[in-house]
């Protein structure tokens, strides 16, 4: 295994396993430093000893770049594999296989840890013939929600690494759009015309009573510029928590229905949203769904068997699951609304 493969590697799995965050960032900045060498250079250091003299490179990392170098498997990827490699639950395999891509991931131009590039190459490596960018738009300040201009700089890059990638993958442009209080969308009009997917998600005034909720999710999902409503609920598992936003699920879903918006299954563990009594009633409903990983690192990207597992589990047919089809009837569908 090449060193930067095995670096990789290890932040993947544990980005994978909710690893804390300065675990990883020691793995993915080896990993950067170590691609930056030359060949030459980087035999050198790990033959004397001094690969801990570069800025980023510890003794652990250095040691797995030392190992993967004599050509065994570094011990401690070893390890981490046995620990962090296998199945993440039990069930949704069947339906994991039949995804093709994901429509809700983020990158470091919002509150995602790594380069779009990262992201991108990562969805493609796990099997993926697409994925759509989402960062926030700019109203989610907190987690840097882009601006026109910077989602306008965005779509140039995306164009740009999309043509790095490979013909058997395709980087779609996107936005995970902020549900403004009265059911606007946060980003301008004619942008979100431009975008390949567009995720709509509620992330302020949680709590907003369930009249006032109900007209303001109706309001979003009715819009022929919004294809997913992601996270419904906005509920939280981990920390402290949060509970579910209230709104009438059975108007809100028959407007998705109606109006032909898909209900994301959101695979992140601390939100798993909406739960299952309500991922039933959109059944039900007739809707469309999208099971999306809605991953900020790229070991998340690896999540959306989470999602799988529960659809699965509620009778949802893999017909249903947008992220089942390929790019060219996922784009008819999201241009023809």
């Amino acid at each position: 295994m090449e060193p930067v493969a095995a670096l990789e590697r290890i932040a993947f799995l544990l980005e994978r396993s909710q690893a804390p965050t300065y675990r990883v960032k020691a793995f993915r900045t080896a990993a950067a430093v170590v691609a930056g060498l030359p060949p030459a250079e980087l035999r050198r250091r790990a033959d004397s000893g001094s690969l801990t003299d570069l800025k980023g490179i510890g003794p652990t990392t250095a040691g797995v770049v030392t190992e993967a170098l004599s050509g065994a498997e570094p011990g401690y990827l070893g390890h981490l594999e046995q620990e962090a490699g296998g199945p993440l639950t039990e069930g949704g395999g069947e339906l994991r296989a039949a995804l093709r891509g994901d429509c809700h991931l983020h990158s470091d131009w919002s509150d995602g840890g790594s380069p779009v590039e990262e992201m991108a190459r990562t969805a493609r490596d796990l099997g993926h013939e697409w994925a759509a960018l989402t960062d926030h738009s700019p109203r989610l300040t907190v987690a840097r929600g882009l601006s026109a201009d910077r989602l306008r700089q965005q779509l140039e890059l995306v164009a740009e690494v999309g043509d790095t990638l490979g013909d058997g993958f395709r980087l779609l442009t996107g936005i995970e759009c902020d549900i403004l209080d009265d059911g606007a969308l946060d980003q301008e009009q004619e942008l979100l015309e431009r975008l390949d997917v567009v995720v709509a998600s509620v992330h302020s005034k949680l709590r907003m009573d369930r009249e006032s909720m109900t007209r303001r999710m109706v309001a979003a999902v009715a819009s022929p510029l919004v294809d997913v409503l992601g996270h419904c609920t906005g509920r939280l598992h981990a920390g402290r928590g949060r509970p579910e936003s209230q709104f009438d699920a059975a108007m809100v879903f028959a407007a998705c229905a109606e109006y032909g918006t898909a209900v994301e299954i959101n695979c992140r563990p601390e939100r798993l949203d909406p739960p299952r009594r309500l991922l039933r009633q959109a059944l039900d409903a007739g809707v469309l769904f999208a099971i999306d990983s809605d991953a900020h690192a790229p070991g998340q990207l690896d999540w959306q068997v989470y999602g799988c597992a529960r659809a699965e589990e509620c009778g949802i047919p893999a017909d249903r699951v947008i992220t089942t089809w390929p790019a060219d009837r996922l784009l008819d569908w999201t241009r023809s609304r």
